[in-house]
């Protein structure tokens, strides 16, 4: 995404409900700009963590494919392997229910990241669906409220506890900390770019092989996560 200088009026944002003000930092270079120079200047491979659409880091290796090299993993959270996905009709209409909304929103660029030989860790919608916000996870967030992060995290959660929801993003970079709680499993697959399943990773027999997040130690890594949030 590109911030442009001339796109904001002001600098400062004010706080709601406050007196105080927020320095915004203007931006004026686009991500995979940005991207490019620090993997060139890279003094070994880096992990990519990326917990959205895979376009920045395609349009990265558009602009300079020579960065592929530096490139030593990408951990992303996306996809739907075998289970359905969460591209509903009524959001999409014409969409078969096959697709994961980060693999939806782009699959191009995905197809464009299967084309090289970059090692890839998905966190597909099969393992988030194990981590669901529970009311007894919400139950022991509240009980360490008087940390700032464990009150900021409950009032947001509070939002979400009456509808299905899934610590998605934080699952898949939890994975970075902690890959020992983790098992993974190669499959090979293949990404349907077009028609009523774009954005589908399906399974396929001689496709692309990535690692995927199959399994994780559920009570290890809640913990994790209010032991993290407990400061």
């Amino acid at each position: 995404m590109l911030f442009r200088r001339d796109a904001f009026a002001v600098d400062r944002l004010p706080i709601l409900n406050e007196k105080g003000t927020i320095d915004t930092p203007l931006i004026s270079e686009p991500g995979q700009n940005f991207m490019v120079r620090v993997l060139r200047d890279a003094a070994a491979p880096v992990t990519l963590m990326v917990t959205g659409p895979l376009t920045t880091v395609a349009q990265a290796l558009d602009i300079a494919p020579e960065i592929e090299s530096k490139i030593q993993e990408i951990v992303w959270m996306g996809g739907a392997l075998n289970v359905i996905g969460n591209v509903s009709k009524d959001m999409e209409p014409g969409q078969d229910m096959s697709a994961e909304w980060n693999a939806y929103w782009d699959p191009i660029a995905i197809d464009r990241i299967w084309q090289t030989q970059i090692p890839v860790v998905m966190c597909p919608l099969d393992i988030t669906n194990n981590v669901p916000l529970t009311v007894e996870f919400s139950n022991l967030l509240a009980r360490q409220r008087k940390y700032p992060i464990s009150d900021l995290a409950g009032q947001c959660y509070a939002l979400a506890i009456s509808q299905d929801y899934y610590f998605w993003d934080i699952l898949a970079t939890a994975y970075l900390a902690h890959p020992e709680f983790y098992q993974l499993r190669e499959w090979e697959t293949e990404i349907i770019t077009e028609g009523i399943s774009q954005g589908r990773t399906k399974v396929k027999s001689g496709g692309r092989k990535i690692q995927a997040m199959d399994k994780v130690d559920t009570a290890k890594f809640y913990n994790y996560i209010l032991q993290q949030w407990a400061r």
